[in-house]
């Protein structure tokens, strides 16, 4: 497991921003502690008000996160979780979830979170979960990332024409 070179982002003025959580719900145990990661990164932020809006599972993220796109939220975070299995299915869905919130994101200029776990069993999944005795707390690092750049786009001016 990686995590090693991650940056300490320092996130601040960010309480009036507009997020929302989107988030599958395959795997619940593991999808509990990414939701619960993701919502007390948001309070950490002085976030007080996320929308929470659940999937069936992660390849629904994608059109659910441009639809939110579209209703004027400053930042989105898609939390889900892909497991190997013994066909190319995962790959199909770790693909399809990938190239959909990548272009949902740069169509719409609104950053995404990627918070999509794809592992190759169920304990790689709950090492990443935020849970008790997890290594990692991968909805709080989505969270973080997709306000940190929702900051850093406020800061951009129009380019010039």
């Amino acid at each position: 497991m990686s995590g090693q070179g991650a940056p300490v982002l320092s996130v601040k003025n960010c309480g009036d921003l507009r997020v929302a959580i989107v988030a599958a719900q395959w795997h619940e145990k593991v999808m509990d502690g990414l939701v619960d990661g993701a919502l007390r990164a948001l309070a950490e932020l002085g976030i007080d008000e996320p929308t929470l809006v659940r999937v069936p599972g992660s390849f629904e993220l994608p059109v659910v996160a441009k639809v939110l796109a579209g209703r004027g939220y400053d930042a989105i975070v898609a939390l889900g979780v892909v497991i190997r299995g013994g066909t190319p299915h995962f790959d199909y869905v770790c693909q399809g979830v990938t190239h959909g919130l990548t272009q949902v994101s740069v169509d719409t200029g609104v950053p995404i979170g990627f918070g999509v776990l794809t592992c190759d069993d169920e304990q790689q999944a709950l090492d990443r979960s935020g849970l008790d005795g997890s290594r990692e707390d991968k909805g709080h690092e989505a969270v973080t990332a997709a306000v940190a750049t929702a900051t850093t786009l406020r800061t951009i001016s129009e380019p010039w024409r």
